[in-house]
């Protein structure tokens, strides 16, 4: 017995994947303050390019042992604020897994003077820190690590 052939195509449902703005609306459930990333932020020359970057790299706590991972993010920069979503885990393709921790590496190339930096966890929660770039004296300060008010927000990450 034959197969009908389809009137129409399937439809297939699309990956929500939620923009900057609607993370900052939601409201984290109540929970611990768990410590789940850390922030490392230095620079780096690039020899092909010749040119003085700025890196933001953020690792998990916790390492993974059987797949290699790495984080995915969304990124924005309105003037002085940069905005960083962590949006999952992915998958690497490797030959061999190597056990360490899921990491993601965000480049930056003009970064001159006073920045906020908003680390923004998918459901809702935002660490902030307030940072000085200097790249004539080739230094990074620290000038405040602060939890934006927000209803239930709490501490995810190190700076």
């Amino acid at each position: 017995m034959a197969l009908r052939k389809p009137k129409s195509v399937p439809k297939i449902q699309k990956v929500r994947n939620k923009s900057i703005d609607k993370v900052l609306e939601s409201t984290p459930m109540i929970k611990e303050s768990e410590i789940e990333f850390n922030c490392r932020i230095f620079f780096n020359y690039n020899k092909k390019f010749r040119k003085q970057e700025y890196v933001i790299e953020l690792n998990t706590v916790k390492e993974f042992s059987s797949l290699n991972y790495s984080l995915t993010i969304g990124m924005r920069k309105v003037s002085s604020n940069i905005d960083i979503s962590i949006l999952g885990l992915k998958a690497d393709a490797a030959y061999s897994s190597k056990p360490g921790p899921a990491s993601k590496k965000i480049i930056f190339e003009e970064l001159y003077g006073e920045h906020t930096i908003n680390i923004i966890k998918q459901d809702g929660s935002i660490n902030s820190a307030v940072l000085n770039f200097n790249v004539f004296k080739k230094e990074l300060k620290l000038l405040n690590e602060f939890l934006p008010e927000k209803k239930n927000n709490r501490k995810i990450l190190y700076f």
